[in-house]
């Protein structure tokens, strides 16, 4: 693995100092470059344009106890049991007791939540919770509603500088692997000097052929901190949405067909019309992701089709396109009347509950490397993420790691020398290199995997990262694919270490898989023991 993925023959660079780099523009990029202290000089990198990110995308809304019918206990028991008996308790009871002071937080920023005609918070209830506390703005435009908000309160801060179109390159390090800076292109190679990195970078979403991810989401920030030598966790578990909009005239999904349809009452059925998920879990369409998705992948290979549906049609086209208005004009836009006809569904990839390992403060092993939300592998989700848990997680972690900064001093620092590399070649087949990752990934490293195929894999994508060892990485995507391969290569072997199925890692060659509602909490112990070899 090479240390440095930025072409470093083109030096010297321009340079400019911030007390913090906060990477990422999504919820948990915004929060806490809105949480930082005004003494604090911050920049903000955006690998794209602003109110670009996979938090804008989020239909469902976020988890968090705001009646008095529900309770904190119950929101971590279904926590911790979704997550398999992986999920970090003391974390998961810091993100749930946290959840309603930051709804509280957003609604005097500014966020309007849907509510009930008596003005109470309208809540839905989505898979693995046993009670409605999904609160959701605009019906299911939650996460535009945040981004829109939270954007506009950052642009407000005279201390935040927003560098839109800056890709993340690399993490700088000292001797002492004490951060120092970050390399990003901006139109060219350029330097930023800063002893405070915050990995807000998102999910891994483009390493796979299928995925409901922004087409920017490839595990750029978790691939910088590997390099650095940051450790990583739970790298195995890649979380699969059981419904995901399939056009079945190109073939292709990627569109979120949000839980709380399900939620509202919508119910999956195979090419007979029969309702499956009874066979497969006692709380039925509203079981786990990891238990739905591989039910639908199941049914799938049963019938030979690419997809399965999902029946609404026991709600009113005047209910839907009011609390689906998103979904309901999609579907409408591809020929498809939810009211009256079932949307056809396919599980892809969605969420990726490991990353760059933290503590609760937000922390790395790397001195001032600093991640928060899907990029962080706090280990809140487990096995297997809880639904809308995801922006409760942003909330909640943003705001450690902004605590934690700004209990400090900012740190003055000087860049390192980074020593020139010898002449490389550039890359004259990255976009064939691109496809071979996520065509590999789709099919060893998914729902359902095995030894066999992740080894085939593992090798290829090894082979295709030592290629890139010797290219030179001249623009973003260049680098981009590089990311990737290494992420792959994580996935990969994480998931070959782990002999047994639990949650979102399925192996069909572990004989003691058990998906149903078996509560995983009591074989932890083992399951923690297969833990200790992560990356």
């Amino acid at each position: 693995m090479r240390r440095y993925a930025f072409d470093t023959i083109k030096r010297p660079l321009e340079e400019k100092q911030y007390d913090v780099v906060v990477v990422g523009a999504g919820l948990a990029g915004l929060y806490t470059a809105w949480l930082l202290d005004d003494r604090f000089s911050c920049a903000l990198l955006v690998k794209g344009p602003l109110y670009s990110c996979n938090s804008s995308l989020a239909q469902g809304g976020i988890a968090a106890v705001m009646h008095p019918e529900d309770n904190t206990g119950q929101h971590i028991e279904d926590t911790l049991k979704a997550g398999c008996g992986l999920a970090d308790e003391e974390g998961v009871r810091m993100m749930v007791e946290q959840g309603p002071g930051e709804i509280s937080n957003l609604v005097s920023l500014g966020v309007v939540f849907d509510k009930e005609a008596g003005g109470s918070y309208y809540t839905t209830r989505e898979g693995g919770h046993t009670r409605k506390r999904v609160l959701h703005c605009g019906g299911d435009a939650t996460g535009d509603h945040l981004i829109q908000i939270l954007a506009d309160r950052v642009k407000e801060k005279k201390n935040v500088d927003i560098l839109e179109d800056c890709f993340l390159a690399d993490i700088v390090t000292g001797n002492a692997d004490e951060v120092c800076g970050v390399i990003v292109f901006q139109q060219g190679y350029k330097a930023i000097v800063t002893s405070r990195v915050v990995i807000a970078t998102g999910g891994i979403g483009q390493v796979y052929l299928h995925t409901t991810n922004q087409e920017g989401i490839a595990g750029d920030g978790i691939a910088a901190a590997i390099r650095t030598g940051a450790r990583c966790s739970d790298m195995e578990f890649v979380q699969f949405h059981p419904t995901a909009f399939y056009n079945t005239q190109s073939g292709q999904s990627g569109f979120l067909v949000s839980e709380a349809v399900r939620g509202e009452g919508g119910i999956l059925r195979n090419h007979r019309g029969e309702a499956f998920m009874e066979a497969h879990h006692p709380m039925k369409d509203l079981a786990p992701r990891d238990i739905t998705a591989r039910a639908i992948f199941l049914e799938m290979q049963a019938s030979g089709e690419n997809h399965v549906f999902l029946d609404i049609t026991s709600r009113s086209a005047d209910f839907l396109a009011a609390r689906f208005p998103t979904i309901y004009k999609h579907c409408k836009a591809h020929g498809i009347d939810m009211a009256t006809e079932k949307i056809p569904v396919a599980p892809v990839q969605h969420y990726f509950m490991g990353g760059i390992r933290t503590n609760l403060n937000g922390q790395s092993n790397i001195e001032g490397l600093y991640a928060c939300g899907e990029a962080a592998g706090t280990s809140v989700h487990g096995a297997n993420r809880l639904a809308s848990n995801s922006l409760l997680e942003c909330l909640v972690f943003s705001r450690q790691c902004a605590t934690h900064i700004n209990g400090r001093s900012p740190g003055k620092i000087a860049m390192p020398s980074i020593a020139d590399v010898g002449n490389r070649v550039v890359p004259a087949d990255i976009d064939d290199m691109r496809r071979q990752i996520k065509e590999l990934m789709q099919q060893h490293g998914g729902i359902v995997r095995n030894e066999q195929g992740m080894t085939l894999a593992l090798s290829a994508v090894k082979d295709i990262a030592a290629k890139m060892q010797h290219m030179a990485l001249q623009m973003p995507r260049h680098t981009e694919v590089y990311n990737m391969a290494l992420i792959a290569i994580e996935i990969l072997q994480a998931a070959l270490r782990r002999k047994r199925s639990v949650g979102a890692h399925y192996r069909e060659d572990s004989k003691d898989y058990r998906g149903d509602s078996k509560d995983y909490r009591e074989d932890s112990k083992d399951y923690r023991e297969d833990s200790k070899n992560e990356p």
